[in-house]
């Protein structure tokens, strides 16, 4: 069979091939699956560059998430059929045209959801949900999030809204403002835009700010912990645009502000299985009612790994860019 590796960390542009190897068989418990889409995730090309907080031996395979097909069964494996959609989400090594995965870890994909839905519903709508019922906000407060028109954003601002819960999003372009728009989004600020802590405070009402979730770094960090209020609490999600943080000292410690991370595989770990099953529920039903949108910019076959993940750092994305065998 067919795989994307690469026998060096570095730029996924210049490292990623796709070689021959082995086709894999099930063992005990475990099921295996062809692929039929697999989402590109930034940390998958952080992976590849060796820059993230899991680092595989040396050649390695990529990407972590994929909807397929069940095609053969290991021993003692109940539940699953040969033929049955599923979703892997924790499972490394998925951009193959088969992989193998624990048949516990697997998800099974209803009907009613596309195979483009289905192959990013887990690992980022999971991490956002994830992330907002890890925080104990209460219906009616507020949250703040730079990019706001990034795939995190986007997913925290309509998973937070059946829980009341009002999401107030920063973008660096009023162009920015627009793309939400076409999703339903709104409550956003252009930070380009003179003036722009002033609208915050005007959507807000000036109501208080608890949470400030950063996926940037750099000085765009900054700008979230600008509107955070007293007691509040700036998250670490990413760090799209620098791995350092430009953050007043002054504002932290005037305001009491407490600064944490969140790293999403952790919290996943940890997570008890009734309310991992629960969380997972409500993506699928929030999936299916169309209240939680996951739009597709590109699909590339493992052949033009390398432009995906060129196509997937392109300012503008509207979507998902998804590999194809």
């Amino acid at each position: 069979m067919r795989a994307v590796v690469h026998h060096e960390f570095g730029d996924p542009s210049e490292v990623l091939v796709v070689e021959e190897v082995p086709t894999p068989e099930p063992a005990e418990g475990e099921v295996r699956v062809r692929t039929v889409l697999s989402a590109v995730h930034n940390h998958d090309l952080w992976t590849i560059r060796g820059t993230y907080g899991f680092k595989p031996e040396l050649p390695a395979r990529a990407g972590t998430e994929a909807v397929g097909v069940v095609d053969a069964l290991g021993a003692g494996v109940e539940g699953l059929t040969v033929g049955q959609r599923v979703v892997a989400s924790t499972t490394f090594g998925v951009w193959a045209e088969y992989f193998v995965a624990r048949a516990t870890s697997l998800i099974p994909v209803p009907d009613a959801l596309s195979d483009e839905i289905a192959a990013q519903l887990v690992s980022m709508p999971f991490s956002a949900l994830s992330l907002i019922d890890s925080l104990g906000l209460k219906e009616g407060d507020w949250l703040v999030e730079n990019a706001a028109n990034g795939a995190v954003g986007r997913l925290v601002a309509q998973l937070a809204a059946p829980r009341g819960i009002n999401v107030l999003g920063l973008v660096r372009r009023a162009q920015g403002v627009e793309e939400l728009a076409k999703h339903g989004i709104g409550n956003i600020v252009a930070t380009d835009a003179e003036g722009w802590q002033d609208k915050a405070r005007e959507i807000t009402g000036g109501a208080p700010v608890v949470v400030g979730v950063d996926s940037v770094g750099g000085s765009s960090a900054g700008d979230v912990l600008s509107l955070i209020a007293e007691d509040g609490t700036l998250v670490v999600f990413g760090a799209m645009a620098s791995p350092t943080m430009e953050l007043s000292s002054g504002t932290i410690i005037f305001k009491n502000v407490t600064v944490k991370g969140f790293w999403g595989s952790k919290v996943s770990r940890a997570m008890a299985a009734d309310h991992r099953k629960k969380l997972l529920t409500e993506l699928v039903t929030r999936a299916i009612d169309g209240s939680l949108t996951l739009p597709v910019d590109a699909v590339y076959s493992f052949d033009e790994v390398r432009k995906a993940n060129t196509a997937n750092f392109q300012a503008g994305r509207d979507g998902k860019i998804l590999l194809r065998p």
